[in-house]
């Protein structure tokens, strides 16, 4: 198992109409600083229910004309990042608001993530748009918390926000602090970073031999999920109340658009992300569920290989030991403040979104634009998980099995020698795989080349002796020389497979059919030659949620639970469906 599995920091969202009241100006920066900017770093900000927000405001000294806004709505709350980003964006041609979340900096209130963005985003911009140096456009960028921020601030769409640039934007309830129902481990002590005092805590945040030897203990003890925050020997308050929503239950619906609501949202949307980037799921899921319920909505998709940081910065050279085409590249502040003048200003649309979807293909070093993301490939295959060897592995074939068959996996889930599931790209090129457990199907060599270009899905085919389980499955090229280059991955609950809001059990010794399709996008050259290998295997790591089938609630499952072996048999006309380019 992957013992450096490291996941990005959770995102936040409420919004409310507002009062604000603007309180001391004091010049924090350099006296040649002073003599070009008004610095407003005190700004408080009333919301309609009484709360209190904080900010920081810049303009240019000697422009008298109003001036469309640029907002930042953050929970790291940093004086010195408000006001670098602040300059940035004073420098590009914009009156700067920086606002912290609520109860974070000069807020006198609890901080209660993802609760109050959707309200409070609103009451900003209710504040920016009755000053004297606002033109009543707002336009909103940033990344992680701040890309849930701007989509949260849509649920209520305010009409003077005029387009939203989130960068790997997280959903609470879909990418963290759980993914398709599964609760992680990795951003634990973000609730402590975040809510420990008015800024963030660093030092807690960055104690990793803690959080490791949290992790290991509740792992080797087999406590109740529930339970993990007593070992730690700190209550984990918000923890504990996530955990009260393992569904992805109204308490989370309520902090982002939902469904039909994503019909309402007319703006125009550039979203930024990484085929690495942790939350890409959440990313994705916004891009999707605007286009899905508004099919004209202007809203583009610039992706490439990035990870959760590198997406916010433009990429770097090397990205978990691969080596980045060049051409990948880019700057993502340059591109989200050009976008911003395209928009507010009626200036020129960014060169590179040559159309809707604009992806990187790795290994080809070059740029590929598409309508949308069905047009990123011209054929899917669906390819079998059958039950015929393939040397060591099973073959993953093209052709439907003739003959119904099976393959049988025993998991002891009681077992904490050992780690299943081997899923998270850490390094993304490796030499060989652990083969001590899950399932190794592999394909034919491809006899020419071929570009993976997209999110790969599937249909599970299992009879089980539980009620649940929760499933990893991996998607590798194998490359000519050996080398297995990891492609994307998905980690689900079978039981929330249908409806991540309900939890539809699995039935003991009947066949199942479990569906997945919340992958990660990814854009590949693969050579002549190269194959494609899938690993199939059940989750039980100390990253995540132990899932020990009894179908009680998961947190409050314990090792003996686990008395009899999971046992399961995969059917032979299980399949996962790939798609390409060629």
């Amino acid at each position: 198992m992957n013992r450096k599995l490291c996941m990005a920091f959770l995102c936040l969202i409420l919004s409310c109409a507002a009062v604000a009241q603007q309180v001391s100006i004091k010049p924090l920066m350099k006296e040649e600083g002073n003599s070009q900017y008004i610095i407003q770093d005190s700004v408080l900000i009333k919301t309609s229910d009484g709360a209190t927000l904080s900010a920081v405001v810049m303009r240019k000294k000697g422009i008298l004309t109003p001036q469309p806004v640029a907002l930042l709505f953050f929970i790291y709350s940093n004086l010195e990042r408000s006001l670098t980003e602040a300059k940035y964006a004073v420098e590009h041609g914009y009156v700067s608001v920086v606002a912290d979340t609520r109860g974070k900096r000069l807020s006198p209130d609890a901080v209660l993530p993802y609760e109050h963005e959707t309200t409070d985003v609103n009451a900003v911009i209710d504040w920016i748009i009755r000053q004297p140096w606002s033109n009543g456009k707002v336009g909103m960028y940033g990344g992680s918390y701040s890309g849930f921020a701007q989509w949260a601030a849509t649920k209520r769409l305010h009409p003077a926000l005029k387009t939203i640039v989130p960068y790997v934007a997280a959903i609470p309830g879909l990418g963290l602090p759980m993914e398709n129902n599964i609760f992680l481990n990795a951003n634990y002590q973000w609730a402590f970073y975040v809510t420990d005092n008015k800024y963030v805590d660093d030092v807690v945040n960055n104690d990793t031999r803690r959080w490791e030897t949290m992790r290991n203990r509740w792992y080797e003890s087999g406590a109740a999920y529930n339970r993990i925050d007593s070992i730690d020997g700190k209550p984990n308050p918000l923890l504990q109340r996530w955990l009260q929503h393992p569904d992805y239950d109204r308490y989370w619906q309520d902090m982002v658009p939902y469904q039909k609501e994503y019909a309402r949202i007319n703006i125009p949307v550039l979203t930024i992300t990484g085929y690495y980037d942790d939350g890409q799921i959440s990313a994705m899921h916004y891009f999707k569920e605007h286009l899905k319920y508004n099919p004209k909505a202007e809203h583009y998709l610039i992706i490439g290989p990035y990870d959760h940081f590198g997406a916010q910065r433009g990429g770097s050279a090397e990205l978990r030991g691969y080596k980045v085409d060049s051409v990948a590249i880019i700057h993502t502040r340059e591109i989200t403040f050009k976008w911003l003048d395209y928009i507010l200003k009626g200036g020129k649309k960014p060169d590179i979104l040559k159309d809707k979807v604009n992806y990187e293909v790795m290994g080809a070093n070059k740029w590929k634009h598409s309508p949308s993301l069905e047009k990123m490939s011209n054929q899917t295959l669906k390819l079998y998980l059958t039950d015929k060897k393939m040397g060591k592995d099973f073959l993953l074939s093209a052709s439907k099995p003739v003959k119904k068959g099976r393959i049988e996996q025993t998991v002891d889930l009681a077992d904490r020698k050992t780690f299943n599931n081997d899923y998270y790209p850490e390094p993304i090129i490796r030499k060989e795989l652990d083969r001590s457990n899950g399932l190794f199907f592999i394909s034919k060599p491809f006899d020419h080349p071929v570009s993976v270009n997209g999110l790969f899905e599937g249909e599970l085919k299992a009879t089980i002796n539980k009620k649940d389980m929760d499933i990893g499955v991996v998607l590798y090229e194998v490359m000519p020389d050996g080398e297995y280059f990891e492609l994307s991955y998905f980690l689900g609950r079978a039981s929330y497979a249908r409806d991540m809001s309900i939890r539809q059990l699995l039935h003991p010794g009947i066949p199942e059919t479990i569906p997945f399709s919340r992958s990660r996008l990814v854009s590949r050259q693969l050579s002549k030659g190269s194959r494609l290998m899938v690993v199939l295997n059940i989750n039980k790591n100390d990253f995540a949620q132990i899932n020990y089938g009894t179908g009680k609630r998961v947190s409050e499952e314990t090792i003996s639970d686990a008395k009899i072996p999971l046992k399961i048999e995969w059917s032979n006309d299980s399949f996962v469906k790939i798609p390409v380019w060629q």
